[in-house]
């Protein structure tokens, strides 16, 4: 058969497998697909193809994987990483027809779900269950559960419930070459040889393409409580964390801002938040939990450990209309920091305790490099965001200098027995500073890892490494 081709993509056969309705190839559509939520970075796919099934992965991986040809699995394209980003062309495999709640087991508390699920769908389907799935990125209203297994996502609430690879039990998974595997049981305990399934979350996409996943759920707390603490000193709002869990207490989230932070999400959203004066950092903690009265001796304890380092007058929401408006303004500040500006943001993260340290550090090398950045992230997790804004910056200083900064800040986090991503992942713009973490032999063990999974490296090549 004499098949249509693309830079020898055959089309015909790619319509074949999914329907010509399916396969796209106009630019229009291929921009569409070229860029995700990291920076101002553009890379055209020769094509983009839309399954339905599993065997419509496999046959497709196992087309690629014969004639050498790149394959991107991408989800929602809310990405921070460049992870989703067709940096070879290729094929971009959008997963978005993947969007089925398969089951939510009551009995056993766990769910069956596609990884084109949103995130925060998935959360309320389980909700009227009286079920709780806690991992709950910025972007939950967006992003695909399959991109936060790929980066194993955090957000808020890990604090007190981890991330989403605490909560996976099993997956489904093509291999590059067409094979249909899971990695392992719908079981709570598995001891049965390595543990293919850790080893899948969080890899990016490199190592196969995900096409079921089998979610452990919990019971949901039905009360929350939420607190504003605002702060002269930032270092003073940073050491406050780790004193709230010496004195016995376990909140739900730890959240720390910057007022800019504010400011920018308020300007966006038009919100009208008003920074107090002489407020240099917030403190955002929520408390949930079953028994309201044991909830409010909680916060108690926490606003006394807040006020002994020096925290000004705090304030409860005593509303949900309140809750909401606190949490909309922190989960939209990553948007709003690119709102009419160029940036670059770091995903830092150190143990709890060193965090003062690590916030320190960031601006006195902000400073040291004249760069202006915006900190905000989940102080409870030691994780800090550091968005470092172009403003008036040259391109030559942009692509220079501002490297620099970001060494010395990755450097900064080793030093701090911390890493250079805690829930972002590497994707294409964090692989040159790996060799800042790991030495070479081991980053040659993980290069291994990945050409046993996917000995021609067609999934997502030139990522991580």
């Amino acid at each position: 058969m004499n098949y249509k081709k693309v830079n020898g993509i055959d089309l015909d056969f790619l319509k074949s497998v999914v329907g010509s309705q399916f396969v796209f190839t106009n630019t229009e559509q291929l921009n569409d697909y070229a860029h995700d939520q990291t920076e101002d970075f553009i890379f055209i796919p020769e094509v983009v193809v839309k399954p339905r099934t599993t065997i419509e992965v496999s046959t497709i991986l196992k087309y690629c994987n014969q004639h050498l040809i790149p394959v991107t699995p991408r989800g929602a394209g809310t990405g921070l990483s460049g992870g989703a980003l067709p940096v070879c062309g290729g094929v971009i495999l959008a997963m978005e027809r993947f969007n089925q709640i398969l089951e939510i087991d009551e009995r056993n508390f766990q769910a069956t779900v596609e990884p084109g699920v949103i995130n925060e769908v998935f959360q309320n389907a389980v909700k009227e269950k009286k079920l709780f799935y806690p991992p709950d990125p910025a972007s939950k209203g967006s992003c695909f559960l399959g991109g936060n297994l790929a980066h194993s996502s955090g957000g808020p609430r890990a604090l007190k419930y981890g991330t989403t690879r605490d909560y996976v039990l099993n997956i489904e998974v093509v291999l590059s070459n067409g094979e249909i595997i899971w990695t392992g049981a719908n079981t709570l305990k598995n001891s049965t040889g390595y543990n293919l399934t850790q080893l899948m979350i969080g890899s990016e996409g490199t190592l196969g393409v995900i096409t079921k996943i089998v979610f452990k759920l919990i019971a949901n707390p039905i009360h929350t409580l939420l607190m504003l603490a605002p702060f002269e000193s930032p270092e003073k709002a940073c050491e406050s964390v780790s004193a709230i869990f010496y004195a016995g207490c376990n909140p739900s989230a730890c959240e720390f801002v910057e007022p800019e932070a504010f400011r920018l999400s308020s300007k966006m959203l038009d919100m009208n938040f008003v920074v107090e004066e002489n407020v240099e950092a917030y403190l955002l903690i929520e408390v949930d939990g079953n028994d309201l009265d044991l909830m409010f001796k909680e916060c108690e304890k926490i606003s006394e450990v807040l006020y002994q380092h020096e925290s000004k007058e705090v304030l409860f929401a005593e509303t949900s209309d309140q809750k909401e408006y606190f949490w909309k303004l922190r989960r939209s500040i990553g948007e709003a920091t690119k709102v009419n500006n160029t940036y670059k943001e770091e995903d830092t993260v150190v143990p709890r305790a060193e965090l003062p340290q690590l916030y320190k550090g960031v601006k006195e090398i902000s400073k040291k490099y004249g760069f202006r950045c915006v900190c905000y992230g989940h102080a409870g997790d030691g994780n800090l965001h550091v968005n470092i804004l172009k403003d008036d910056l040259s391109d030559e200083f942009w692509n220079t200098k501002i490297t620099e900064g970001i060494v010395e800040i990755f450097q900064l986090c080793k030093k701090l027995k911390g890493t250079i991503s805690g829930e972002h992942g590497i994707g294409h713009v964090q692989k040159p500073y790996m060799k800042i973490i790991f030495p070479e032999h081991q980053l040659e063990l993980m290069r291994k890892i990945k050409l046993a999974f996917d000995p021609n490296s067609i999934l997502n090549p030139n990522k991580i490494f």
